[in-house]
């Protein structure tokens, strides 16, 4: 980290028996949360047979929000000391002292604990071991990479890819072909979606030493090139599983066009590499995950 970048000047940290439910709250991350938990639901219900048992998928959705939750707060304990450098991270409870490094695990303890017995008792064990061995790779793998280099988008895709993984074998106690293929495109999409983001929000990773872009400061056309490469596989992901028998003809023309106007927001960056086009590709790449999710599942309706 370049020591010539100046610290901000934080405000007096608050006890840490201050803390409200919100401070332990944000430890979750909790829109990050029901996004992964949900793509975890889709995959669920992509395997389940009909009728579907409500108290079944609230089980499983509670315990995915627990384990996901848990990796983003001990992704927060092991990053306080840098998420005081950025503006975007600056006032979360562990930076303020809202909340102490020591409750914080005790938080992480807790809540991984429950998520990992509720998905070992009424699902099956392989669903919790791959939950903990996502857990692992994201608070402890991806986690200290993110000052190492873009490697660290390279591991920390395995644990996102695996939510839909995981909700298929929660269902199924198998890893199957079709799992795999869920995984595949979540994996896939996770490398448009972060360069994406760790375009728009490079300016204050810089002030973490945080190198997340695949190719060297700043991001050029050559970077939105390496962004475009893995882009273009949504394509066939979309495609192929059709011909396999998964999905329907509706669900994967859903798929196919959504990665086409993913390829097209991406050209539009090579053509114009700056922030505002990179965020028309952010903000699309946060959209084409549920759509394309929503729609595989209403194929199998």
């Amino acid at each position: 980290m370049n020591s010539s970048i100046e610290q901000p000047i934080m405000p007096p940290a608050s006890k840490p028996n201050k803390a409200s439910w919100k401070d332990y709250l944000a430890l979750t991350k909790l829109r990050l949360s029901l996004l992964v938990g949900f793509s975890a639901v889709l995959g669920y219900l992509m395997a389940a047979s009909k009728p579907y048992s409500i108290g079944q998928i609230a089980l499983f959705t509670i315990s995915g929000l627990l384990i996901t939750g848990a990796a983003n707060a001990v992704n927060q304990v092991l990053e306080v000391e840098f998420d005081r450098l950025m503006k975007r991270t600056g006032s979360r409870p562990l930076p303020t002292g809202r909340i102490s490094k020591e409750r914080a695990i005790v938080f992480v303890a807790v809540l991984l604990f429950i998520g990992l017995f509720i998905q070992t008792l009424w699902f099956n064990p392989l669903t919790a071991g791959i939950s903990f061995v996502s857990f692992l790779l994201y608070g402890f793998v991806y986690t200290p990479l993110k000052r190492v280099g873009s490697i660290a988008v390279y591991v920390g895709a395995l644990p996102g890819g695996l939510p839909p993984l995981i909700g298929w074998v929660a269902f199924t106690g198998t890893i199957s072909n079709e799992a795999l293929w869920l995984f595949a495109v979540q994996f896939v999409w996770q490398f448009t979606h972060f360069w994406a983001v760790a375009w728009v929000l490079d300016e204050d990773y810089a002030k973490a030493g945080f190198k997340l872009l695949p190719l060297k400061r700043p991001a050029k056309a050559q970077t939105a090139l390496v962004i475009l490469s893995f882009t273009v596989w949504l394509i066939p992901l979309g495609l192929l599983p059709f011909y396999w028998g998964y999905i329907g003809i509706i669900s994967a023309s859903i798929a196919v066009v959504a990665a086409l106007a993913l390829l097209w927001l991406n050209i539009g960056l090579v053509r114009k590499p700056d922030i505002v086009t990179a965020k028309r590709l952010m903000f699309a790449a946060f959209a084409y995950l549920p759509v394309v999710q929503i729609a595989f599942v209403l194929d199998r309706v």
